[in-house]
Parts: C-alpha cells; structure tokens; sequence
C-alpha cells in the first residue's frame, strides 16, 4: 500500500511504514478490540492479548526506540522513530502507549544512572523478550495530577502543596512511603516503576528524586484496575510505598538542580511521543470515516457524494496532515537536543503544543469521524466508537491540554526571544 508523504519518504522509510502498519493492523489493533471489551481483571491475567502483543513488540525491539545504537538500540533517526509511533497510535492508543512507558524507567537509568543500576536492570531488560522486564511511570498522585507538569515554572509552585510520595535518605539507600494514583499507565501489569518522589525535607514536589523501583519490593502493593472510559487496552492503576527501601544505585536524578531539568526534558520527549500516537489515532479514525462514506448510501447516493460529508473529510485530512508535520518537526528537534547532542536544551513550548495540537486535533477528526457514522458510530460494532473514546481519553492523558497550554505560555512568556533554552527558570528553585 502506498502512502503519500510530504517528506518523499526514502524506500527504507517507506518499507519501514509498510511493516509496522501491517503490525499494527493484523496484531495490535485485533488484540486492542479484544482489550476494550474485557473486565479489568482480565486485561491484565499474563495470557491475556495485552501480554501476547508485548512481547512480539520487545522482539521487533519497539521498547528501543529511545535507546542509542552504542548501547544497542536500533539506529534510527528521528522520521524513522516518528513512523513507528503513528502506526502504533493507528493500532491502538493504550497499547503504544504501554510499549512508551515502558521505555521511561530503563532508558532514564542508562542515560543518567550508575553503571551499576545499568548491569542490574537495564541490561536484562534490553534483552528481555517475554515481558519479564516491564516499565510503568509515576508521575500522578491523588493530590497531584497535571499539577506536576507545571511545578518547575509555575510562579505558585510552592502553593501546590507537599507530594504524596515521600523519598527519605538514608546510610545505604532510600526509604519511599505514599500513594500514587489510579492513573499510572501499565501500573497493574508493569514489574518496574520510573518514580517522582519528593524528599522528605522538600519544599515542594518540585524537590524530588527520580528513581528505579521494582514492583516486587517488600512494601510495595498494586490497586485495583482502573475501568477507565477510553484507553482500556492499556492497564492503569494504583501503587503504594509502605516503608519500601531500595539501594542507592537505584536513584537516577538526585535532588540536585538537574532534577528540574531532566523532568522538563523528559516531558519534551513524553510530548512528542504523544503527539505522533494522536496522529496515529486521528488517521485511524479518518481511515474509518472515509472508508464508511465511499460505501455507505443514503439519499440515493454514497456518503462521499453529498457536499457537507466531502467538505468534512477534507477538513480532517487537512487537520490530520498539519498535526503530522507539525509533530514530526519538534521530534526531529528534540531528539537531536536529547538523544544525539545531549545538550538537555530542547524547547519545551514547541514540544508541549506539538503533543496539544495533535491531541485536539485527533479528539477533532475522531468526533467528526463518529458524526458520518451516524447511529452505527455508537455501536460497539464498529471501531470508531473505541475511537472516539480514547480521543476523548487523550485530552487528559499525559497532562490535561489546558495545563499542557498553560507550561507552554510560561515558557513562551519567559524565553521567546531567545535562540536557547534557559535552563535558569528550571534550576533557580535549587539555589
């Protein structure tokens, strides 16, 4: 199948579309439907869909994206890995972003931990091909939502209040204690937290440590299965530390002025990530608008025919289309400011609004997808329903749009005119 592609994308590239679209369509998105429509508790039993579609994606080696060719990820550049996320955000939302949290806490730790913390975790999990090694991030607690997001620029950070989870050093290690929230994407069927803690004499969640904690540690216990609305077929749910210890070589980011920074920096690259599963999510959903309307007759002539259906599907092509360049240039950016240059200065205010706009766009085009489908788009027997419900899940997934907007204008406000970023803004809290 050919796809038009402003890019011209090489014969590589377009071989490398061509199979992780036949992956998504034949693998993810069947098991995706299956997902949806199974309790919580079934979704994540280890011989459910979930765990099937896992472990063929760790053996095409999509949890290495991120991972730099020296330390054996596969050397791709930032198009490559731009493709590989739509088509995994045309296959399923909650399963790609499974497939991106689980990335967080091992490349985290083999870019900023210890050599130590790397032969422990991040080595075996690089290999791991059966899912015995699986990441979730926590980030969100019951106090705290997309609040953490702004907690570095926000002028009134220190009113937010203290964090749930509290890091207490200790001789030879950490003592963790708090709840995070039911909304840790992969928590119920992860085996390893990428963890947000503030330290216990901090002054604000924004005095925190990022740290590598496995789910099997004395202390540590799993909620209940969120049964969420849209995204079911990504797991999301309850963890709490009671007293849990682990080794000092497990923190990544200690409570240092890189602590901010790194957080900043990582939600550049959570944004672009986001951004291209919307895209992917958005095409789906038009695929499935325009396949119905070429086949669909009503008035004595097929949907595409009458004037108000064709000036719709133009309207989601062209929001589709603007969101997927749009996207694809602040991932080029910030790849190369984080993965390849290692400079930490990528642009915070072009990542948030690329991952914004593609999720508007994709809530946009899905919503206008489910109006052609008329009566059938609200039945379960046709995918667009699904659709419709994780574009809606997307606007607060990774960060509410509207608190997503409001990061993005402090570091419009802030550093506009500037040709850099101004790490300052993140790190002067510290002193």
């Amino acid at each position: 199948m050919k796809y038009p592609d402003l890019d011209e994308l090489s014969e590589e590239n377009r071989i490398l579309k061509e199979e992780v679209h036949r992956f998504a369509a034949e693998i993810i998105r069947p098991a995706s439907i299956k997902l949806d429509r199974m309790s919580p508790e079934e979704r994540i039993k280890r011989d459910s869909p979930y765990f099937g579609v896992m472990k063929k994606m760790k053996k095409l080696s999509y949890h290495k994206l991120h991972v730099p060719s020296e330390f054996g990820g596969p050397d791709l550049s930032a198009l490559e890995r731009y493709i590989i996320m739509e088509e995994l955000g045309w296959g399923s939302l909650g399963l790609a972003t499974a497939i991106g949290v689980d990335q967080i806490p091992f490349v985290n730790a083999l870019l900023f931990g210890p050599d130590e913390l790397v032969e422990d975790l991040v080595k075996p999990w690089l290999e791991d091909e059966e899912c015995r090694y699986h990441g979730c991030w926590g980030v969100t607690e019951p106090e705290h939502g997309s609040d953490y997001l702004l907690c570095f620029r926000d002028e009134e950070a220190n009113k937010f209040g203290k964090g749930n989870v509290i890091a207490q050093e200790e001789e030879d290690g950490w003592v963790l204690k708090g709840q995070k929230s039911a909304w840790v994407s992969s928590a119920p069927v992860a085996t390893h937290c990428g963890l947000h803690a503030q330290v216990k004499d901090g002054k604000a969640i924004y005095d925190g440590i990022f740290c590598i904690v496995p789910l099997d540690a004395g202390g540590v216990r799993k909620g209940k299965v969120a049964d969420m609305m849209g995204m079911r077929d990504g797991p999301q749910g309850e963890l709490f530390f009671d007293n849990v210890w682990i080794p000092e070589h497990y923190v990544v980011v200690a409570p240092t002025p890189f602590y901010g920074i790194f957080f900043d920096q990582l939600l550049c690259l959570t944004s672009c990530g986001m951004g291209a599963f919307a895209v992917g999510l958005a095409r789906a959903a038009f695929e499935e608008a325009l396949t119905y309307a070429r086949q669909r007759e009503q008035g004595g002539k097929p949907l595409v025919k009458h004037k108000n259906i064709k000036l719709k599907l133009y309207e989601m092509f062209e929001k589709i289309e603007t969101a997927r360049y749009f996207v694809r240039k602040t991932m080029e950016h910030v790849h190369r400011k984080i993965l390849e240059e290692k400079t930490f200065d990528a642009f915070p205010r072009h990542s948030r609004a690329a991952q914004i706009y593609a999720k508007k766009i994709a809530f946009e085009v899905a919503n206008e997808a489910l109006q052609i489908f008329g009566a059938y788009g609200l039945s379960s027997d046709f995918i667009i329903e699904k659709l419709f419900r994780d574009a809606r899940a997307l606007l607060i997934e990774d960060g509410t749009i509207e608190v997503l907007s409001f990061d993005a204008a402090d570091d419009v406000i802030s550093n506009y005119e500037k040709d850099y970023y101004d790490v300052e803004d993140i790190s002067g809290r510290y002193g």
